[in-house]
């Protein structure tokens, strides 16, 4: 009854595994929202030309990088281009008060923000580089397309998930790509993908299931749906 033992991959990252997975199904769609529909080929090329923008601004193993977006496929390209950048994100949700959203900021020094222009009066006590991805879109294109050289291992930081706070300050949960993968994998065993399933994105991206409706389906090659913020 222990032997519980499953081999996987438990030397790569999750960005690795996601470019496995776009090199198996390029033209499968992977992202739809609201009528727009992006491919596995082309959610890579934006993270990629992300990430490589992020190295630029510093970016590099384990640096923490936080994200403040509403539900959108800018969402995706953001987390999966600061993990090919080296960084591990820091999930904001934008509905959160200002207050909580800038001790969160306070606390892990992160300092490189992504977030959009609709929302930057939320951020006015910033001090590190606010990203604006409305604004500094056209400059993206710019970037390589290729996927950038790996600098992460397995065992760095792929995230920084703050605790609720209810029995006291919020407390930053550090989670590593091993950490992620071992998850995936038993949630892959007990509960498999069928064939040409569909998966929704619903949850805010600062509680943890969000990682699961966010990477689970696109290791996979199947596609996700992202729910509106407003449904």
């Amino acid at each position: 009854w222990n032997r519980t033992e499953v081999e996987y991959p438990e030397h790569k990252t999750i960005h690795q595994l996601f470019e496995e997975q776009v090199e198996k199904s390029p033209h499968n769609i992977a992202v739809v929202f609201e009528g727009l529909e992006m491919t596995y080929e082309e959610l890579n090329t934006k993270a990629n030309q992300l990430a490589h923008y992020l190295r630029t601004l510093g970016a590099t193993k384990e640096t923490l990088i936080a994200i403040s977006l509403e539900r959108s496929p800018e969402l995706i390209v953001s987390i999966l281009g600061i993990l090919k950048a080296g960084g591990a994100y820091v999930p904001l949700d934008p509905n959160y008060p200002e207050a909580r959203l800038n001790f969160m900021l306070e606390d892990t020094e992160a300092p490189l923000l992504i977030s959009h222009s609709n929302l930057k009066s939320k951020f006015e006590g910033y001090k590190g580089h606010l990203i604006l991805l409305d604004q500094d879109h056209p400059n993206l294109a710019e970037y390589p397309s290729t996927n950038p050289d790996a600098l992460s291992s397995s065992e760095d930081l792929a995230y920084v998930i703050y605790t609720s706070g209810s029995t006291g300050k919020p407390k930053g949960v550090l989670g590593t790509h091993l950490g992620i993968l071992n998850r995936f994998i038993w949630m892959w065993l007990a509960y498999p993908f069928a064939q040409d399933e569909v998966c929704c994105q619903k949850t805010s991206i600062s509680f943890v299931d969000s990682i699961w409706e966010t990477l689970g389906p696109l290791l996979k090659g199947l596609k996700i749906i992202i729910l509106s913020e407003s449904i």
